[in-house]
């Protein structure tokens, strides 16, 4: 049998925890250490399983990978060689799409299967085509996806949507090619302004870092370099939310403040307020957890959008958060079509939810919960569903861990640290 979580609820969280690096900075990250020419340290690395699958894929081009610490990995690309990428290896995660841009730009062509990834709905990579056809690659789509460049060009790009990978992909190219090259509609995540400023570590240069417009003069090579990637925004997201599910009193260490204004701004609507100090976010118990109304009464939204706005991949968490609240409230999750359909195990589990269509659902709360036996469908859902069953009375059976494994470095041993009645049951 696969592993899985045994999980009594019940029990507040208390104590202090700190966030793994961002995990969706460190794949991009990896990718661009292709580029350098020489080796790069890179630290606060969560040594997660799309981690050792993106390094596996290195490895197979011929990288020298060693990790030299818990969380710190030494990487040298130098004897990378072309050639087709492993579809095994690339079927396993999604973030194989980010190895098109570094590859294209240090040889001139690059040949890869379609990414994999979470079932959350269609996730498109026009964008990223679209964007390196602006610098100069040809791409065919079959089978597989052949993309090349005779020589890469800088242009004035207005990508077609803020997409993170496709914003990615575009810079590691940007970097590389001779001139001035602009980024507009471009994504601005933390874990967007980590991957520049790792390239800019490394010797590129690039402007308007954290903003929709970056500004690239690209063409020179780019050396060996050490760099430390950022607490991960979404994990603290869960962390605030398993904390208000508890009614635990949580400290988060090592946060950025400015990473989880939007994230706070939906959980205030929820009645789950946090306070900061210094780097520590501070959940306290007794929580209002009464849904905060529209003036004059109307039911609230909650959405999610491209940042600065309410992170998607918090949104499930928002969802388990609000059937523990007071009150009534529309989510309305626009990127992903199918993230909501794990609402039906929730509604197993007692919670009054109705699915409107694949992008909204309405909660009722406050839903007692009671245990269950249910799967991780995501990473993100997965999370969730941790957290209802911490909020849920008896012992609840998660399975499919290997999913929420994949973007929590050891969570059930960091939870139990709080107090959490987790166990990870193997066959």
């Amino acid at each position: 049998m696969p592993p899985r979580f045994v999980v009594t609820g019940g029990h507040p969280l208390a104590g202090t925890i700190r966030p793994a690096g961002n995990k969706n900075a460190a794949l991009p990250v990896i990718a661009a250490t292709l580029l350098a020419d020489g080796p790069v340290i890179l630290e606060n690395i969560p040594r997660i399983r799309d981690v050792e699958t993106l390094i596996e894929i290195i490895v197979d081009l011929g990288a020298a990978v060693e990790w030299t610490a818990a969380n710190t990995v030494a990487i040298d690309t130098r004897s990378v060689k072309p050639k087709p990428l492993n579809p095994a290896l690339c079927t396993r995660i999604r973030a194989s799409i980010l190895l098109a841009g570094p590859l294209l730009a240090r040889f001139g062509k690059v040949v890869m299967p379609p990414p994999g990834g979470d079932v959350i709905g269609r996730r498109r990579v026009d964008t990223h085509f679209l964007a390196l056809e602006r610098l100069g690659a040809s791409v065919t789509v079959g089978e597989s996806y052949t993309i090349e460049a005779a020589r890469l060009v800088a242009a004035d790009v207005f990508l077609d949507e803020p997409s993170v990978t496709g914003t990615e992909n575009a810079l590691m190219v940007a970097v590389m090619a001779p001139g001035r090259t602009i980024l507009r509609n471009a994504a601005s995540e933390p874990h967007v302004q980590d991957t520049a400023r790792f390239l800019v570590a490394a010797g590129a240069e690039i402007e308007g870092i954290g903003s929709n417009t970056y500004t690239v003069t690209g063409g020179k090579p780019l050396h060996a370099a050490t760099y430390a990637i950022g607490p991960d925004h979404i994990e603290i997201g869960s962390f605030v939310g398993l904390a208000a599910v508890t009614n635990g009193h949580v400290t988060i260490e090592g946060v950025r403040p400015d990473d989880l204004r939007s994230t706070m701004l939906g959980f205030e609507r929820l009645g789950i307020r946090g306070r900061f100090e210094g780097d520590r976010l501070i959940i306290d118990p007794g929580q209002e957890r009464r849904i905060r109304p529209d003036l004059g009464g109307h039911v609230p939204k909650l959405e999610d959008g491209p940042w600065p706005a309410f992170p998607a991949d918090v949104m499930s968490i928002a969802v388990v958060a609000a059937t523990q609240c007071d009150g009534l409230i529309l989510i309305h999750e626009k990127m992903f079509e199918s993230r909501l359909f794990f609402v039906d195990k929730l509604i197993s589990m007692g919670a009054h939810i109705v699915l409107c269509d694949p992008h909204r659902a309405v909660i009722s709360g406050v839903s007692k919960l009671h245990a269950g036996r249910v799967e991780s469908p995501d990473i993100r859902a997965g999370m969730a569903m941790v957290l209802a069953a911490l909020a849920a009375d008896g012992e609840s059976e998660i399975n499919n861990i290997g999913q929420i494994e994949r973007g929590y470095e050891q969570i059930d041993t960091r939870l139990r640290a709080l107090g959490a009645q987790i166990e990870r049951v193997d066959g």
